[in-house]
């Protein structure tokens, strides 16, 4: 194994991209080159450390272990042995264990085993409720579903119940709705308890708080109630009822707290209620909120900034807001505050506007104008020389290109054919509106942001709130890794638990990925599960020549990749589950120890 490089030049800079690469031997004597991981851009430091961890799993050796055939005597001084029927033995049951190990594992550095288990008691019964909510915590993790397949399909070929000590009790249908019953009453003290694991295990700081929300949509018919109301989709699912989640995260991406509101409710009515509730849960400290425009009021900024204790903010404003400053902005020159970021200051009372300017971010968002652009014009020219396509045809079509085109679509001004016009070259034609192009190009990748930060340096404040993608990038992972969409309960109960339940898996989703950035660069965490989901565990069954079954219950050994992974993340497996003789072929949990008469 070794480290293969390749190099990019993009945007005007050379890019670096590592990936750890063997050799396979093909026949010819020849050999082919298998990425065995993708790395990105990383460091000298962290290449060493990767070249470092190739090595020390290259020299790594397996032991070997003999079994006694039932046609060879036991050989002196062995204290223990038993003679087995090799040509019997059996592989039974495989099941994934990797990824299920490697949840068990995050559940454990987040306390959160201590913390259900105070809070979650086993029933009277004996069900244990926390290890109910940790399956489907991991479920929701992993391959993320329905509480009917876990039960139908997902539990008897994953190895919780291994990795749990129990059995299928666990993954009980009515069992499963239950627990979504107890846990929404513990949303409150979930929030301050990985808040605290994180500041432990990576010096977390909580000091600016990335605010936003996002709407998850419901497949059910009606009659709707509670929460569930029609409201403007972020998922483009106006068809379908919704309920509109609103998220606190770190600029680590860490989330610190979220609530789940009707589906009708308007982004600018829900801070206020969020600022008391941080307040209440974590108290008054020094914090920066950081939000997008369109979600506070003029009103609510005026209460954090004559609060007893103000509250600071820094919040995008429309870009339409330019105009009011644009004769003072245009009077003053740039400041570059670092690289590819310029900057210009405005106050006005006890705020300051800052208008920022990113190199970067005027290629990206110039990038995707045009090509918005040349799409919407290649398709108005298909249109236009579609035969026997109606009027209304057209302006159904036209509908759903405004849609797909976005902003781009205003820059056109398109005259349309009458009624009962025939659609030609003369009838149906667009030209570009230059003197909405030339606004649009000159505010391209300029953000105005407003604040009550006065005397911070301008560079920190545009770096704030380029980080509102933390936000973003959680919801993405909420409704694709996680699977939060759609949601197919019925009780208000219940949907609660089934949002608060995939909040929790992104606990363990962002813990995992915030080790990877720590000592595996370029790794994801869906990439690092995948990767362990190859991992299996395999039920070994062989016959003795007394009658009995050796029961061995076996993960299998890591490739080369996955102990690369282990060795970079600083992982060690577990030992092998102890053998196991029984008197008839059983389960091996329904066995005695090896060792035992």
């Amino acid at each position: 194994m070794f480290l293969r490089v390749s190099k990019r030049r993009k945007n005007g800079k050379d890019h670096r991209y590592y990936s750890v690469v063997e050799n396979r031997r093909v026949r010819g004597g020849k050999h082919v080159q298998k990425t065995l991981l993708y790395l990105g851009e990383i460091n000298d430091t962290q290449k060493a450390s990767w070249a470092k961890t190739i090595d020390a799993v290259d020299e790594r050796s397996h032991r070997q272990v003999a079994l006694f055939p039932q046609d060879r005597d036991i050989p002196e001084g062995i204290e223990v042995g038993i003679q087995v029927k090799l040509n019997q033995l059996q592989l039974q049951r495989p099941r994934q264990w990797g990824a299920c190990w490697m949840a068990c594992d995050l559940w454990q550095q987040l306390n959160l085993d201590e913390f259900w288990r105070r809070r979650l008691p086993p029933s009277r019964k004996g069900t244990p409720w926390s290890l109910v909510l940790q399956t489907l915590v991991t479920y929701r993790l992993i391959d993320p579903g329905s509480e009917w397949r876990l039960h139908r399909y997902w539990f008897d070929h994953s190895a919780m119940a291994d990795l749990l000590g129990e059995d299928f009790r666990l993954a009980q249908k009515d069992t499963l709705y239950r627990c979504h019953d107890l846990v929404s009453e513990h949303k409150a003290d979930l929030f301050t308890h990985p808040k605290r694991r994180w500041e432990t295990l990576f010096k977390a700081k909580f000091e600016i708080l990335l605010y936003d929300l996002t709407s998850t949509y419901f497949e059910r018919d009606p009659p709707f109630d509670g929460k569930r109301q029609f409201g403007y989709s972020r998922d483009k699912r106006p068809d379908c009822v919704q309920v509109v989640i609103a998220l606190i995260v770190t600029t680590e991406g860490l989330p610190l707290a979220y609530e789940v509101m009707s589906g009708n409710t308007a982004d600018n009515t829900t801070l206020r209620g969020f600022l008391k509730k941080i307040e209440d849960q974590y108290g008054n400290a020094d914090r920066v909120w950081v939000m997008d425009r369109g979600i506070p009021t003029e009103e609510i900024l005026a209460e954090m900034r004559d609060s007893a204790t103000p509250i600071s903010y820094l919040v995008g404003t429309p870009k339409a807001r330019l105009s009011r400053y644009e004769q003072q902005l245009a009077e003053q020159e740039w400041k570059t505050v670092r690289e590819d970021v310029a900057v210009k200051l405005i106050s006005e009372g006890d705020e300051i506007y800052v208008y920022a300017q990113s190199g970067n971010r005027v290629q990206k968002e110039r990038a995707m104008r045009k090509r918005r652009l040349r799409k919407l014009l290649a398709e108005l020219k298909k249109l236009r020389d579609r035969k026997r396509l109606t009027r209304d045809g057209l302006l159904m079509k036209l509908g759903a290109l405004k849609r797909d085109a976005g902003k781009a679509f205003g820059l056109l001004e398109i005259r349309l054919p009458q009624s009962k016009e025939a659609i030609t070259s003369e009838t149906f034609v667009w030209k570009l509106n230059w003197k909405k192009y030339r606004e649009v190009y000159r505010r391209e990748g300029r953000y105005l942001l407003r604040s009550n930060l006065e005397g911070r340096d301008p560079a920190k404040l545009w770096e704030y709130y380029i980080q509102l993608t933390q936000v973003e990038e959680a919801f993405k992972n909420l409704k694709g890794d996680l699977a939060i969409r759609p949601i197919h309960h019925r009780l208000e109960e219940r949907i609660e638990a089934h949002i608060f339940i995939a909040f929790l898996a992104y606990c363990l989703h962002v813990t995992l990925g915030k080790r990877c950035r720590q000592t595996a660069t370029g790794l994801t965490p869906r990439s690092v599960l995948e990767q362990l989901k190859a991992m299996q565990m395999i039920d070994v069954a062989i016959p003795t020549v007394d009658g009995r079954w050796l029961q061995m219950a076996r993960y299998t050994h890591p490739d080369k990749a996955q102990q690369l992974l282990l060795a970079q993340l600083g992982m060690e497996l577990p030992p092998q589950p102890p053998p196991k003789i029984t008197q008839e072929q059983l389960n091996p949990r329904c066995g005695e120890d090896l060792g035992e008469k």
